[in-house]
């Protein structure tokens, strides 16, 4: 299938096969083979970004992928999950039944997903890795950068909040100590009691600074400040962190770097 076709299969996220070749092996680096295999499977691999032909994209912080000593392939595009089954031979690795959900998402650039889809299922790629960096590179000369990532504990970590969107500037952190959390908003600085039990966490009144910026970021406030005076489910997947208000809203956030 050409790359055109390729692209129209995958623009409702049902994925291609995804095969992975591997090239020599260099000084310094690994390529994924029957004894580099180890480098690969379980990792967290945060993607970094795309370059097809020649233009580069920078992924959110949601893309990512993991493959299991198993084979089990699980990772995210960007705002969907996907999934498939990964069988190293030699020094190729065949992720088969590739699929994905089909979701939209704020924050996630306009075609990134099927982008990053369809290069990942662009035939044999050449896999590097250079200490917590890997590389994915096809036949044509498109490449995926990944970095290796630790997970993210979700106290004592600055959680930037991704959705909805407020440019970077709303982040919050819970301090085991205190058993408080405190942050922004991405306008007032924010403090209240938080104590986390079971996937739920219980969030205090707000106390907040006074200040006054542009209509949407203060729109955006309001959102954030639901939050508050209520109990959240939170979901922790590696550095990624979801919580859920009882009126079932969604905050996204991200482990900052």
């Amino acid at each position: 299938m050409d790359k055109p076709q390729r692209l129209t299969a995958l623009a409702v996220l049902t994925l291609l096969p995804l095969a992975v070749a591997c090239g020599n092996e260099k000084a310094g680096s690994d390529t994924v083979g029957a004894g580099a295999a180890a480098s690969v499977t379980g990792v967290h691999w945060a993607v970094d970004g795309i370059t097809v032909d020649g233009k580069k994209s920078a992924a959110p912080s949601s893309a990512w992928l993991r493959v299991a000593d198993g084979g089990e392939v699980e990772g995210n595009l960007g705002c969907n999950p996907f999934g498939a089954e990964a069988a190293f031979e030699d020094s190729h690795v065949t992720f088969d039944k590739m699929g994905a959900t089909e979701m939209a998402c704020e924050g996630v650039p306009p075609n990134f997903e099927t982008t990053l889809a369809s290069t990942l299922s662009d035939g044999d790629l050449t896999a590097e890795v250079k200490g917590d960096k890997l590389t994915l590179t096809t036949a044509d000369g498109d490449r995926v950068a990944l970095t290796k990532q630790e997970a993210a504990p979700l106290k004592g970590t600055k959680w930037t909040i991704t959705s909805p969107d407020t440019d970077g500037k709303a982040h919050l952190t819970f301090d085991e100590k205190t058993g408080m959390v405190s942050g922004s908003l991405g306008c007032n600085k924010v403090r209240a009691t938080a104590t986390v039990s079971d996937g739920s966490i219980t969030l205090g009144t707000a106390s907040t600074t006074r200040m006054m910026c542009d209509t949407s970021l203060m729109n955006t406030e309001k959102s954030l400040l639901k939050l508050f005076d209520g109990t959240v489910k939170y979901t922790l997947e590696h550095r990624n962190l979801t919580l859920t208000s009882e009126n079932g809203e969604r905050v996204n956030a991200a482990a900052a770097e």
